[in-house]
């Protein structure tokens, strides 16, 4: 694969990144009133991620999580801060631990597959990543971009014919897509070199 379309690719990841990673909030906290310490666990850890404080907030809506399962979508969301935060330090074993975790709880997001199927391939855990993003397409099968990324992956890995599929399912999409354009022109020229030559024409008998 060319090196400089792996490195604008990754390039174009890393942005994607940096655009979901700190866009999490916090949805039920004003409306958990119906445990007064779940309440309290609540308040302990939106104060900690005021303060960026991820560990304690993990805690915090952890604790109040297991008395009052509104909770619940705080935990994820300060769950997928740390995951983020690790991810930014280059933890990535530990990102994956907190991803993971949440997906437990929210099997159907697809933000939090995409996150951790972006981890995975800085791991070069490419396996893992394709099953994440085949899961997001599945959650979420009119979503291009699932298609761009694991297309890419497919192509480091030389399976040109599965690249090819996705590549087209996302022009089928998106006609237009520059990335998926470039990617077609690319797979067609390699598999035009790994074509099997034609069959020389049978000699005529005298």
């Amino acid at each position: 694969m060319n090196p400089n379309v792996e490195l604008k690719t990754m390039k174009n990841l890393s942005i994607l990144w940096l655009s979901v990673a700190l866009t999490f909030s916090f949805p039920c906290f004003s409306r958990a009133q119906g445990n007064p310490e779940g309440a309290r666990f609540a308040r302990e850890g939106m104060e900690a991620a005021k303060n960026k404080d991820w560990n304690k907030a993990v805690d915090a809506f952890r604790k109040a999580a297991e008395l009052d399962r509104k909770q619940a979508p705080n935990l994820i969301a300060a769950l997928q801060q740390r995951g983020a935060a690790y991810t930014s330090e280059q933890k990535f074993p530990e990102a994956i631990a907190d991803f993971s975790e949440a997906l437990k709880m929210k099997p159907n997001d697809t933000g939090i597959y995409e996150r951790r199927a972006y981890v995975e391939m800085k791991m070069n855990d490419l396996d893992k990543a394709l099953a994440d993003y085949s899961e997001a397409i599945k959650l979420s099968p009119d979503e291009v971009r699932y298609y761009l990324y694991r297309g890419y992956i497919y192509e480091i890995k030389g399976n040109v014919k599965n690249s090819m599929a996705d590549t087209e399912k996302a022009l089928k999409l998106d006609k237009h897509n520059a990335e998926a354009l470039s990617r077609k022109e690319r797979l067609q020229k390699v598999q035009s070199m790994n074509a099997p030559a034609a069959a020389p024409a049978a000699s005529k008998s005298p």
